[in-house]
């Protein structure tokens, strides 16, 4: 009744919506300029070593070599200059380096060299334009182009993804080839470029690019679409949206994950655009489906690049799992959502993806990122695509990093946010011109304690607004050796006061070991950071069964100092391995767990790690009747 009266609610907002003026909705939150923030610690060496051996590094000429010979038939080599454009971009936004901005301008001019008169650029011939990954190929292009003219204000960036976008326009539309008929997955790939056209739109306020841009969102609803609002407001669950396919990595596969997220990426920018509610309620309903029914505890998910139903199936060792590009477009979707609502769980999200699944993915030196990153196993490198040195993971993966200065500190008109917890400088500014200096000292989160100051140029009211995670279940916060009450889970904790230089925050969030019970699994996470057995600590076979000991759902941690040069961080648990219960050798002994991040990270096939453990059966401690 209640899913009734919910749905039938919604119907009434898009009853409202479609016979209302829609107007333009504004972010809640606003990120700082990334420059005004300095990530220190372990978090920032790892985005350095990204911009430094990944991001500038990267031979550009090479990934526009494929738009100079336009003899692509069903490929996807056009993706990867724009996937790594984006990262260079957000890069330089966080460092402002001058060598790299030099680096980021040859790589559009090489770029702009190749576009036809007519205005494509891609690498599919006439013949085969519109077809398999062609128009995807374009939106990264796009895409590029606008995040660069966002740091450049270069007009003939601004021009080239223009004359792109009208030479897409004489090929699809009404009258013209449908764009869900183009490219695989119900015309997701292809239809995803509704994020660049809106982008578009609001550089140039031409309306041909805002009337394409619905037109985009009116083909989904249709029934060859993938009716991206409507079963998303119906509650289906997005690994059950269609059929499964015949063909896997094909037109009528409809759970791919990741072109999935990318057109709901679009959506919320027309969201922003139009203020249509349902817009919104879509995304906003397919996130906590994708949460309850796919996210596992690294905070990623996908195998075959498709939803499974992946929470309930963590425990199984699965093929192609958490693919590095649907995490790194999950971070994304939620930080989007971040901004536009101000809900504190989009924030938890990304901690969890971020701590876990992208660190994981990332070779120690960060110099490779892998394509998968399961749950089990031994980490390397990904397999190579379309004929080159690179994969879309490869290319895609130092976006995540560099969403993270975006992420980490934000504002309203009167409020500073604070998402990212570890060692950083931030500066902010509020009302008129008063910069605030936030510091934080910790080691987060090796440690639980976080210590701010908070230091504006002149004292003044406004409100610091702490993000308190799901998982901490017992906070305590301090203002200059003062408690503060009333901290809840899962929000953010709003401090309204006059703030002065030199204000302390103590912030002290709960770590303890957690024990995770799934299908005759067990698991650990301690606070945001899942936990892994791995065989570089020679303490016994990480396959063998074992009954971690706890006490209402508990684990006793030990911080261990015994551990490779590596490994972030080591913790020893009590454990009762193996099934010989009687044996005086099956009394609890210390096991070494490691961050999720570093096992197996070696790189190394001798290297073997895990996540969820076998639990063995005791029957003595059942309910059961004996028959």
């Amino acid at each position: 009744m209640k899913k009734q009266i919910f749905n039938l609610l919604i119907l009434l907002l898009i009853f409202y919506s479609d016979n209302n003026t829609a107007q333009s909705v504004y972010d809640k939150l606003i990120s700082i300029p990334p420059n005004q923030l300095k990530l220190n610690g372990f978090v920032g060496m790892k985005t350095d070593l990204i911009i430094n051996n990944k991001v500038k590094t990267h031979d550009y000429d090479y990934l526009v070599e494929p738009f100079r010979n336009k003899n692509e038939t069903h490929l996807w080599q056009s993706e990867f200059w724009g996937k790594w454009m984006l990262g260079a971009v957000a890069s330089w936004e966080y460092t402002h380096d001058p060598v790299l901005m030099g680096i980021i301008d040859q790589a559009v001019i090489k770029l702009l060299e190749t576009q036809l008169p007519n205005g494509y650029i891609g690498n599919y011939p006439p013949e085969n334009q519109l077809t398999n990954w062609d128009i995807w190929g374009r939106k990264y292009s796009m895409l590029g182009l606008l995040r660069y003219h966002d740091i450049s204000e270069n007009t003939q960036a601004l021009e080239a993804a223009q004359n792109l976008a009208d030479h897409l326009l004489t090929q699809l539309g009404p009258g013209k080839t449908n764009i869900i008929k183009t490219g695989n997955y119900h015309g997701m790939a292809s239809s995803s470029i509704l994020e660049p056209i809106v982008l578009l739109y609001n550089k140039t306020k031409e309306n041909q690019y805002l009337e394409f841009a619905k037109y985009i969102v009116d083909q989904w609803e249709t029934p060859e679409g993938p009716q991206l609002i409507k079963k998303a407001l119906a509650g289906i669950d997005v690994a059950d949206r269609f059929p499964p396919p015949k063909r896997w990595f094909s037109p009528e596969n409809g759970q791919k994950a990741y072109e999935m997220m990318s057109c709901y990426d679009g959506l919320l920018e027309l969201y922003r655009l139009t203020g249509k509610p349902e817009y919104l309620s879509a995304v906003e309903m397919t996130v906590d489906n994708i949460i309850e029914k796919e996210i596992n505890l690294a905070g990623s998910g996908s195998a075959f690049e498709c939803w499974y139903y992946g929470n309930e199936n963590q425990t199984l060792p699965t093929f192609r799992t958490m693919e590095t590009c649907v995490m790194t477009t999950w971070l994304k979707l939620n930080n989007s959502l971040l901004r536009l609502t101000g809900k504190s769980k989009y924030a938890d999200n990304i901690e969890l993806t971020y701590y876990n699944a992208l660190l994981a993915s990332t070779k120690f030196d960060g110099t490779e990122i892998t394509m998968y990153s399961p749950l089990l196993g031994y980490r390397g490198p990904g397999e190579r695509h379309c004929n080159m040195d690179i994969n879309c993971c490869s290319a895609n993966g130092p976006r995540g990093y560099l969403m993270m200065p975006h992420y980490a500190v934000m504002t309203s008109p009167d409020q500073i946010y604070l998402n990212l917890y570890g060692e950083s400088t931030a500066s902010a500014t509020l009302f008129e011109n008063n910069k605030i200096l936030l510091e934080q000292h910790t080691e987060y989160p090796v440690s639980e304690k976080v210590l701010i100051t908070i230091d504006p140029e002149r004292a003044e009211d406004f409100t610091v607004a702490l993000r308190i995670p799901s998982w901490s279940k017992q906070t305590d916060i301090r203002i200059n050796g003062k408690n503060i009450d009333k901290i809840v889970p899962g929000t953010y904790k709003r401090i309204k006061r006059k703030w002065n230089k030199g204000d302390k925050i103590e912030l002290q969030l709960d770590m303890r070991g957690h024990l995770v019970r799934l299908n005759n699994y067990v698991a650990i996470q301690r606070g945001p950071i899942l936990l892994a057995r791995d065989s570089r600590f020679g303490d016994g076979f990480v396959d063998e069964a074992a009954a971690i000991q706890n006490e209402d759902g508990f684990v006793e941690l030990q911080i261990s100092e015994e551990k490779p040069a590596e490994i972030w961080m080591a913790f020893t648990a009590p454990v009762k391995l193996g099934t010989d219960i009687e044996a005086t050798s099956n009394l609890p002994v210390q096991i070494h767990f490691c961050d999720f991040c570093s096992a197996g990270n070696t790189w190394d096939k001798s290297t073997r790690y895990r996540v969820w453990l076998p639990e063995p059966l005791n029957v003595t401690e059942t309910n059961s009747k004996n028959h």
